[in-house]
């Protein structure tokens, strides 16, 4: 299974290595997606658009404020990880994770964001009104994140199954008041970066985990038994980490290659209308169901807002485009042919292909046992 991914994400560099013009544009929304699913995990849900715009430095449309706090958070760190992790002499040892928790954290400091917990700590599932899991004693938590990031150089492992035990150590370990499971989400992305296999970005697998998070924490609980137990197989967890690679890997296949086929589709439509080619950055965005916004468009394209604004408004003009709202809060979706090559693409999207078609069955079976 791991020489399978090794393969897919092989492919992606390779594609990735070719400059293409939708590799910015898949970075951005790929980005989103990670830091979406990974705060939705922990109930901090935003949509596609808000992710999009913690991306882009821009203000949200519908969260409030904690989560986007928690957001912006999550956004400083992995920036931070994105960036820094994959250069030669990067280091991760204790006051590593601490300053990420810190970073993560450090809006609310109520939650002590960068220093190890003083207590005992439990997760609890509200629903079911019980304790679910008991980290160990706050005592042993500092020589527990010790042995952790020795663990980190020296394992000599593959580099899927070291960040995959990096992940569950520090979730089982939950050396924080808060943030242990962005945080060891962020710590498997951070452990892949180093690998330089692929960019960082497209590493994670937190958009994946957010999209099932149901089977995400039966698998914790399953493999952690409800408390502090080292000694536990972790096999489950390790199958189950590698799926969610190969599904991820999957599914940026798949939509890398319907990039390809978006933009020779868009060049058409930019040429039949006699539209600037800058404007397919705003078509790209569209089509793939994501709102076109000026201050973005801005950015993208690199002009000044009253070019912006002349651009959409003929995009309008073709039926590309359809405006929402006024003038300060109005975006823009795809209309008319735009419209329908987006449907068109979906519905030729071809299924993934489930590499562990046991796994989730005998998952929930331990579930049901325990």
């Amino acid at each position: 299974m791991v020489a399978e991914i090794r393969d897919l994400r092989d492919s992606l560099a390779m594609m990735l290595r070719t400059p293409r013009r939708w590799t910015s544009g898949m970075r951005r929304t790929t980005q989103a997606r990670a830091i979406q699913g990974s705060n939705t995990i922990e109930g901090y849900t935003v949509s596609d658009q808000d992710a999009l715009a913690a991306v882009d430095d821009e203000p949200p449309m519908s969260a409030d404020q904690r989560t986007w706090s928690e957001i912006l958070g999550y956004r400083r760190m992995m920036t931070y990880i994105l960036r820094m992790a994959p250069d030669d002499g990067f280091t991760v040892d204790s006051q590593t994770l601490r300053s990420l928790h810190f970073m993560l954290l450090e809006h609310d400091l109520s939650v002590d964001p960068g220093r190890f917990r003083p207590g005992p700590i439990y997760v609890r599932d509200e629903a079911a009104d019980a304790t679910v899991y008991e980290g160990p004693s706050a005592d042993d938590v500092p020589g527990l994140i010790d042995e952790l990031v020795r663990s980190l150089r020296t394992d000599g492992t593959d580099t899927l199954v070291d960040a995959a035990m990096a992940h569950l150590n520090l979730v089982m370990i939950h050396p924080f008041k808060d943030g242990n499971g962005r945080m060891a989400r962020a710590l498997q992305t951070l452990v892949l970066a180093q690998d330089r296999v692929l960019e960082p970005t497209f590493s994670s697998i937190e958009e994946w985990l957010g999209n099932n998070t149901d089977d995400y924490y039966r698998v914790l609980a399953v493999t952690g038994e409800g408390s502090w137990h080292p000694e536990n197989d972790a096999g489950l967890w390790i199958k189950f980490s590698l799926r969610a690679h190969h599904m991820q890997a999957q599914t940026l296949r798949r939509r890398f290659d319907e990039a390809d086929r978006t933009w020779v589709e868009l060049d058409e439509l930019i040429a039949q209308h006699g539209l600037h080619e800058r404007t397919g950055d705003a078509l790209f965005d569209a089509v793939r169901g994501l709102r076109v916004v000026r201050p973005t468009y801005v950015k993208q394209a690199g002009i000044e807002e009253q070019t912006a604004s002349r651009d959409l408004r003929a995009l309008v003009r073709a039926g590309l485009l359809e405006a929402h709202g006024q003038t300060r809060g109005r975006y823009y979706t795809a209309a008319g042919e735009l419209q329908e090559l987006g449907r068109q693409i979906r519905a030729e999207r071809p299924a993934l292909v489930d590499p562990y078609p046991w796994l989730i069955g005998e998952l929930r079976r331990r579930a049901v046992r325990q």
